[in-house]
């Protein structure tokens, strides 16, 4: 399967318009949300290809957000990409232990991102 659907799950709107003109200019289909109770409800409807995911948000966290989206039956195939501005390896630590495929620093080098998206699309196909 290859990605063309991005959820961006971002509660700084900065960050997000960053991450989403970067994703559309390379031609994928982009959506947003600002909590990961948001996220939740929205990644069950729109079932995106991947979400990126920011840690620090009010009320439910990335950490949280993740492992609820990669541990649900009707979810766990989604992946998640973990964007964060602390650069702690226990964030790292933490985030691939809920789930996530990956935790990239922000801001989001836009080569690293797009090779991280390449290689899980691939991986995706590989497991049909």
């Amino acid at each position: 399967m290859s990605i063309k659907k991005i959820m961006i799950v971002d509660d700084s709107a900065t960050d997000r318009f960053f991450l989403s003109g970067m994703l559309t200019r390379h031609g994928f289909i982009v959506s947003q949300a600002e909590s990961g109770e948001e996220a939740l409800e929205r990644v069950k409807k729109e079932l995106p290809d991947l979400v990126l995911m920011d840690i620090i948000m009010p009320g439910m966290n990335g950490f949280q957000a993740t492992r609820a989206i990669t541990k649900a039956p009707e979810t766990a195939h989604i992946p998640v990409i973990v964007c964060t501005g602390k650069s702690q390896l226990t964030d790292r630590v933490w985030a691939l232990r809920m789930g996530a495929k990956e935790c990239m620093p922000k801001p989001v080098d836009e080569a690293a991102l797009l090779a991280r998206i390449a290689s899980l699309g691939q991986s995706e196909d590989a497991d049909l």
